[in-house]
């Protein structure tokens, strides 16, 4: 079960799964008019999922986090379904403090969110990635973008619907930029037509030197195995991928996304694995950052090590496992 016009629509049925789709939305930080229309939102949510809990019947339910999971956790647990949550990012918001309660386990991606939940509940999993992560390589992976196997390269994205403020900082040094690294950009598909029109402006030199795409899916664990360095939001993605591939990286936290980003970037950041740049700086610490770092190549490949240590290879067989477990549980109780 997803939200309706959601990222995870088009992810799932890539895969050849079925999805129901219900409705939801947020309700913290928005106008009063908006979270009124969210609530009942949340209510038509709440009555659709449990109408397919009940149709469905099924032996465990596993949600991930986001407002889609508050009616699926309430639906699934009335029916006595046993409910498991995983948290990705390292601090959880409102909607899975509330849910824990409700829930039989919780799956952490680290042992330093464990405190935010019962310790009869709680297990370290760590962060599930695709095996292309743990399986990519960087002469490989340059070869596929036909990027020179040698110069330093940096990839930058924003998440799958871009990020404004980064594209706009990248596209104000792109020259510059592009004299110090060769660039895999994933703008977004928001500024595509505008960066589109930036990268036309290049010399022949330069264009060589910078991939634009505004989304990439298959291929993004390619096009982070070919960087040395990432700039990027910090997402709950950036705590499994880029410990998978050893990846350093430039973090810039969504100033809108509560603090759950802030929290990811300071874990890395503390981890040596990562640069904290805040949003509204950007657009002066981009250029002079990526020098510096560039520029060191013994502090880039230390940071790379300590991204490396925290992977954990086994995530996504856990989390299985301890799913299994659940189900099985729900499946003889009930």
């Amino acid at each position: 079960m997803g939200s309706q016009g959601g990222v995870e629509e088009s992810l799932v049925t890539r895969e050849g799964l079925s999805q129901a789709s219900i409705p939801a939305g947020g309700v913290r930080g928005l106008a009063p008019w908006t979270v009124a229309v969210n609530l009942i939102k949340l209510a038509r949510g709440f009555a659709a999922a449990r109408l397919i809990v009940r149709q469905f019947a099924p032996h465990g339910v596993f949600v991930t986090g986001g407002y889609v999971c508050t009616p699926v956790a309430l639906a699934a647990w009335l029916q006595k379904v046993p409910v498991m949550i995983y948290l990705p990012d390292l601090e959880p918001g409102l909607a899975i403090r509330a849910l824990a309660r409700l829930a039989t386990r919780v799956a952490v991606s680290f042992p330093e969110a464990e405190r935010f939940f019962s310790k009869n509940k709680v297990f370290v999993s760590g962060y599930p990635v695709r095996e292309a992560f743990l399986t990519a390589d960087k002469a490989t992976a340059r070869q596929t973008f036909q990027l020179d196997s040698h110069a330093p390269t940096l990839t930058v994205f924003g998440g799958s619907r871009g990020a404004r403020s980064i594209n706009r900082a990248v596209s104000a040094v792109l020259k510059t930029l592009l004299d110090t690294c060769q660039v895999i950009h994933i703008c977004g598909r928001l500024d595509a037509a505008e960066m589109n029109a930036r990268q036309e402006g290049l010399s022949p030199a330069l264009k060589k030197r910078y991939r634009l795409y505004p989304y990439l899916h298959e291929e993004m664990p390619v096009a982070l195995a070919a960087a040395d360095l990432a700039l990027a939001r910090a997402g709950a993605s950036t705590l499994g991928e880029f410990p998978a591939l050893g990846l350093p990286s430039i973090l810039v936290p969504y100033p809108y996304a509560g603090s759950h980003q802030e929290a990811n970037a300071g874990f890395l950041t503390r981890h040596g694995a990562a640069v904290r740049v805040a949003d509204a700086e950007l657009a002066d610490r981009l250029l002079p950052t990526v020098q510096v770092l560039f520029g060191d190549p013994g502090k880039l490949a230390q940071m790379g090590q300590r991204a490396r240590e925290l992977t954990r290879p086994d995530a996504a067989v856990r989390l299985a496992q301890e799913i299994c477990k659940l189900a099985y549980a729900g499946m003889i109780e009930g």
